[in-house]
């Protein structure tokens, strides 16, 4: 018995891979959202960080990719739920308390485009559960850091009008810092400080690590 207690203790916990069900729920999901995106802001509209992310986790979930849903819960669990809490404080004050879901309020676009945006208050849950089953990956936050880094110099050819991603001004001060590499660095930093390595921390420290590759359930 103690040899078996010690051997549980020392072996990485075996994970479970994401249900087949859930899997094909993502494509369905991607089947129903690209199109309808795309015909209602246009193409350029998945340049934004949170675009590029349900592509990746629909991948991830499809995948069983404990790597790739790691990178996106790094980069999208604040995110989504300041999104949330903007939302509910225009509901319950009428006002915006962060800014960046004024788009829900355009009458010009169907109701029902617009409700498929709640899609952010799913997501962090998702993530969560995700690595839950497969593990969380060490290096998520430096895979997401190179996403970012190359979705923020992919932003710059859509203009200042636009500002995807803030690449041209940023969200606070609502400046340009210095020239294009520049303020493109001085962005992704922020993100990296505010947003990616503080919630690594905390991942990292609720979420065990996923097991070695021998020890990972069968596809």
């Amino acid at each position: 018995m103690a040899r078996e207690l010690i051997k549980m203790a020392a072996d990485p916990p075996q994970r479970q891979n994401i249900p087949t069900w859930l899997r094909c729920l993502a494509l369905l999901w991607l089947a129903v959202w690209i199109p309808t995106y795309w015909r209602a802001w246009g193409w350029p509209n998945f340049v934004h960080l949170c675009d590029v992310a349900v592509f990746l986790t629909c991948a991830g979930l499809w995948f069983n990719n404990a790597l790739l849903l790691s990178s996106q819960a790094v980069s999208s669990i604040i995110v989504d739920l300041a999104w949330s809490l903007d939302v509910l404080w225009r509901l319950l004050f009428a006002r915006h308390l962060i800014g960046g879901t004024e788009y829900l309020w355009d009458a010009r676009v169907a109701l029902w485009i617009r409700l498929l945006s709640l899609f952010h208050i799913v997501w962090p849950f998702l993530l969560l559960w995700s690595i839950f089953r497969l593990g969380y990956d060490r290096r998520g936050w430096i895979l997401q850091t190179g996403i970012a880094a190359a979705v923020l110099v992919a932003s710059r050819f859509f203009g200042p009008s636009r500002n995807y991603n803030y690449a041209f001004t940023d969200p606070f001060f609502h400046r340009v810092w210095g020239p294009p590499i520049t303020h493109l660095a001085v962005v992704l930093a922020g993100l990296v400080v505010l947003d990616y390595l503080p919630t690594h921390f905390v991942l990292a420290r609720f979420f065990s690590p996923p097991p070695a590759a021998g020890n990972q359930p069968a596809h």
